[in-house]
């Protein structure tokens, strides 16, 4: 995102981006206008182009940030594939509930992207789903989980991790732990390890 120098730009550079997010979550990126989001931001309409070049930026930097973040935070897989999976099971979910206006924006929003901004975001998203490609064909290596392909396997377990974000409420009937223990089983039997009891 193009800024504004400056303390006030710091702020609200920021704030834009935010305001972005919550309003592409609730109603879509086609149906927000700037004007919106400058109204949201408590700023003048043509005050957003000191921080963005347009509402198109706006959507590619949100992902891109979104992405960057969820692959710093990733945490190094455990040697065992086993614990890996369930490593990165419970941090997925974790992360991405933590962010659910980031999270459907940066994958219900994909087709909003134009070519250039698409092939950036796709880049990241490729890198994240390696990462739990290879715990899986390190575990087909160890005779641990016995998919028949390990990249449809991957696309599979990411969507439905990531479906989580749709359905989950706080203050419901499971803590955010409880939902990843859940999941991590899920996984577990997709890979055609068993269930069992994860280890934490």
């Amino acid at each position: 995102m193009a800024r504004k120098s400056g303390s006030h730009a710091e702020i609200t550079g920021p704030k834009v981006l935010k305001a972005a997010e919550r309003l592409f979550a609730r109603h879509g990126f086609a149906a927000v206008t700037m004007r919106q989001i400058a109204a949201e931001v408590g700023v003048q309409a043509g005050a957003l182009y000191l921080y963005t070049r347009d509402k198109q930026s706006l959507l590619a930097d949100l992902m891109l940030a979104h992405l960057r973040e969820l692959l710093a935070a990733l945490p190094a897989p455990d040697p065992d594939p086993r614990a890996a999976l369930e490593g990165f099971v419970r941090f997925h979910i974790l992360h991405h509930l933590s962010r659910r206006d980031a999270v459907f924006v940066a994958y219900m929003e994909l087709r909003s992207l134009n070519p250039e901004n698409f092939a950036a975001v796709e880049e990241l998203r490729r890198a994240y789903e390696d990462h739990l490609e290879t715990i899986v064909q390190r575990g087909m290596a160890a005779g641990v989980f016995r998919p028949r392909d390990s990249r449809l396997a991957t696309l599979a377990l990411i969507a439905m991790l990531t479906g989580v974000t749709t359905w989950y409420r706080e203050g419901g009937r499971l803590l955010p732990e409880a939902v990843a223990e859940q999941y991590i089983a899920l996984a577990c039997d997709t890979l055609g390890a068993g269930a069992g009891q994860s280890r934490s």
